[in-house]
């Protein structure tokens, strides 16, 4: 079987199996210069930058930077920078089935031993853009001297790009760049704004220079939201390179909904003008809108989900899709409780439109999502994603929301576990034993071992150090919360919900 690389690209057939790309796309100019190589920048930004130059919209590539010698570099330089991605998923409830090679990426630089040429193209007049994803711990600072080869840090290795491009076209007010960062930290382009601004401080560069950072270029703060489990296991990707007849080291799963949200002026949407090309890429002053959505109704759902269904047997999202009282729960949950209760102002129909993709992308037959890892750290979560909507929907409604209490009470339950001799705390639920990796677990095995569940549940909600505030003072929340509890406990979480939508109302095609 042929590897994929330019040669096969140019000589392969148009249409299905894969969308190839044209000849022309390869001679597009380098635009981009991408801090990274992982799966989420190949199945999120160069993947809609492809998409944008297929219908000649933004026509650029990428120059992508990374850390290390080794790895996907030489899978690249053998694929000439091709990789295909194989869209997997459900939009409007119908099956989405798509391999595309993306051509996009140009090129693959080492810092570690081509940080010259780095530098070379940083004085590129075509070079506008800059994405990152250096993983959440790649945002911070380290003080250093951007005149290491390289410097160590992201930041470091960002400014010395910048200072270079400064020289070269001599603080030229039109020659600064559009720095997206995708790292999954709130407010990621203001964070690295201000460590590249410290780090330029320290490196004496000059008030001329800073002023320049600050005035020439746009660091955007951004949100992305797809799946890109990248590489799929060993059957399935057996199973795809069948279907589309090549080997691909770099071949990459993703979902079929993508969201990138990237707060910016006009200017800024000028210059990433591939938003034009692709709906989910939204370009904006002010993306608080998506990043609320997508906390509360999809990260929000997660957590207030994950026990109940691990508790009635439902080892994966899509398991409990498949359920039907699980999927009506998780349906009114979004929508009947979380959406109405997003402290920040919603339009209904986005909300619906938003939850309704949710929904499509919990029931993903490509996609293995485990109930387990979402539990991690669920009682963080749990005060980061929900108490705030929580908060709100009393101030809209002054009542309870059943399903959040039946979640949160099927949260506590599964919080009960028993410290074992190495630390380790263990859950147990359907006579099969499991792990709670949560930081709070320990404290929450001490309260099971010696309260009551009504003692447990006044000294839970009681604790502001947990959630922020004292969930006693809601009017009605314990009381409910603890009836669940006990349901739970006597009837199991199946039964617990058979009851509950005999006595409860439901939306309307739920």
């Amino acid at each position: 079987m042929s590897s994929l690389n330019k040669a096969l690209a140019l000589a392969a057939p148009a249409g299905a199996p894969v969308a190839w790309p044209a000849p022309a796309l390869f001679e597009l100019p380098e635009k981009v210069l991408q801090f990274g190589t992982g799966v989420l920048l190949r199945g999120l930004p160069a993947f809609l930058i492809d998409q944008a130059n297929r219908q000649g919209v933004f026509n650029g590539r990428i120059v992508v930077v990374k850390s290390t010698d080794g790895g996907d570099l030489t899978a690249f330089e053998r694929q000439d920078g091709l990789y295909t991605v194989c869209v997997r998923g459900l939009e409007d409830g119908q099956p989405v089935e798509e391999n595309v090679v993306c051509a996009s990426i140009s090129r693959v630089l080492s810092a570690k031993s081509q940080w010259q040429q780095i530098l070379e193209f940083a004085t590129s007049p075509d070079l506008q853009v800059v994405v990152s994803n250096t993983t959440e711990v790649g945002i911070q600072f380290v003080n250093e001297s951007i005149e290491l080869t390289p410097p160590q840090s992201f930041p470091g290795k960002l400014l010395a790009v910048l200072h270079a491009r400064y020289q070269a076209f001599d603080g030229a007010s039109d020659k600064g760049l559009v720095i997206v960062p995708t790292e999954l930290i709130p407010d990621n382009g203001s964070k690295l704004e201000a460590i590249v601004l410290e780090l330029a401080h320290r490196n004496n560069l000059g008030s001329e220079f800073i002023d320049w950072l600050e005035s020439a270029n746009h660091f955007c703060n951004s949100l992305v939201d797809r799946i890109v489990p990248g590489r799929p296991d060993d059957a399935t990707y057996a199973s795809i390179q069948a279907e589309i007849g090549f080997q691909d080291e770099l071949l990459t799963v993703a979902e079929a909904y993508y969201l990138w949200a990237i707060e910016g002026n006009e200017q800024v949407r000028e210059v990433l003008s591939f938003q034009q090309a692709n709906d989910g890429v939204i370009v904006r002053p002010d993306i608080n809108l998506f990043r609320e959505l997508k906390l509360r109704l999809l990260n929000g759902t997660h957590t207030l989900s994950f026990a109940l269904a691990h508790l009635a047997g439902a080892a994966t999202v899509r398991e409990a899709l498949d359920d039907e009282a699980l999927a009506r729960f998780i349906h009114n949950l979004m929508l009947a409780d979380l959406l109405p209760g997003i402290p920040y102002p919603v339009d209904e129909k986005v909300g619906q439109r938003f939850g309704m993709q949710v929904l499509d992308r919990f029931r993903n037959p490509y996609l293995e999502h485990r109930w387990l890892a979402i539990s991690m750290q669920a009682t963080m979560k749990m005060q980061m994603r929900t108490m705030p909507t929580l908060q709100h929907y009393y101030k809209q409604h002054n009542a309870v929301p059943h399903y959040f209490a039946l979640g949160f009470a099927a949260y506590l339950l599964f919080m009960r576990g028993t410290v074992q001799a190495d630390g380790s705390v263990l859950g147990e639920a359907n006579g099969q034993p499991y792990k709670i990796q949560d930081d709070r677990a320990a404290y929450f095995a001490d309260l099971w071992a010696r309260l009551s569940p009504q003692e447990l549940i006044t000294m839970v909600l009681h604790n502001s150090g947990l959630w922020g505030f004292d969930l006693l003072r809601l009017p009605g929340f314990a009381e409910r919360v603890g009836g669940y509890l006990q349901q739970l406990m006597a009837e199991g979480a199946a039964d617990t919900l058979a009851a509950f939508f005999s006595r409860k109302p439901v939306l309307a095609n739920s």
